[in-house]
């Protein structure tokens, strides 16, 4: 006889209704098992109310709808641009609310310092989804290259083609996207799998390449170095995704992935462990914060040429 397992589920709302909101994040928190979708807050409140409508569950907008939503959830998951989250996040800190934040987490140190800074001194558990760390096929290929000694160098590529001639990409409307482009949109995720095989990185050099490509060469405390290509104006030909390390047992590349629905779900799954146990994840706030503290060094080296 198998006891039922009585554990509440933990309330999330969902703050954004854009793309991301709709096709990702959603869908996986309704589906989700463990989770009640708590509501789903807009700032237009047509879109609010056709999300929250497809998934059953209350529309909320405005200033007063942050706050009713913030109240009526134990843990909040964020689809709005970086610097619109961050203080938002720092807001449902306060209110006591566990967070779920997008990467990245702002586009300054300041604002993501201040969000590390709000959960810490809350003690509410974070997440800050990097999709390819939340992939349960790349997840286990992280820990498992993390578990090997001996790694020599490694080579990262994420070329998009959101801004190439010819793209239809609801995703090419975002307005920080296209301001800070490949380093900032693609790069969390390139770095969240380097970092934890390879070690933190101690040294970073950038260099700006065709369109919004970035060009970054990483010394990590390990000893190995690697190269990361960013972008998302390559032409669709050139696009695609690729890392791979190389070191005293071979090569080793990343496996593919079954989509970002998929992964967000693992993300759900961290978070609900980390408030659960009370033991930070290692893609919290704080590494975050290190990762928006990354891609500003790398900026500035960038525009500096």
């Amino acid at each position: 006889m198998t006891t039922a397992d009585t554990t509440p589920p933990l309330r999330i709302g969902l703050l954004g209704t854009g793309p991301w909101a709709r096709n990702t994040q959603a869908p996986a928190l309704a589906a989700h098992p463990g989770v009640e979708l708590s509501g789903v807050w807009g700032r237009r409140a047509e879109a609010a109310d056709a999300l929250a409508t497809a998934h059953g569950t209350r529309a909320y907008t405005g200033e007063e709808g942050i706050d009713a939503l913030l109240e009526a959830s134990d843990a909040v998951a964020f689809a709005l641009p970086p610097d619109v989250q961050a203080p938002l996040a720092v807001r449902a800190a306060e209110a006591g609310c566990h967070l779920l934040m997008d990467k990245p987490v702002a586009t300054t140190v300041a604002g993501a310092r201040a969000v590390a800074e709000a959960a810490e001194k809350a003690s509410v558990a974070s997440v800050v989804f990097c999709t390819l760390r939340f992939a349960p096929e790349i997840s286990a290929w992280i820990a498992e290259q993390a578990a090997v000694d001996g790694w020599f160098t490694a080579r990262a590529q994420w070329l998009g083609s959101l801004y190439a001639a010819g793209s239809d990409s609801e995703y090419a409307d975002s307005p920080w996207r296209r301001d800070k482009g490949g380093l900032w949109d693609v790069g969390p995720h390139a770095l969240s799998v380097l970092i934890p095989v390879l070690g933190d990185v101690e040294h970073l050099t950038a260099a700006a390449g065709p369109a919004d490509t970035t060009h970054l060469i990483l010394r990590h405390t390990s000893g190995a170095s690697s190269t990361v290509t960013l972008g998302l104006s390559a032409p669709p030909g050139a696009a695609g995704v690729e890392i791979e390390v190389r070191g005293e047992r071979g090569t080793a590349s990343i496996p593919g992935w079954a989509g970002a629905e998929t992964a967000f779900r693992g993300a759900v799954d961290a978070l609900a462990e980390a408030v659960r146990t009370g033991v930070p994840h290692a893609c919290d706030a704080r590494f975050g914060l290190h990762l928006t503290e990354l891609l500003a060094a790398a900026e500035a080296q960038a525009q500096a040429g």
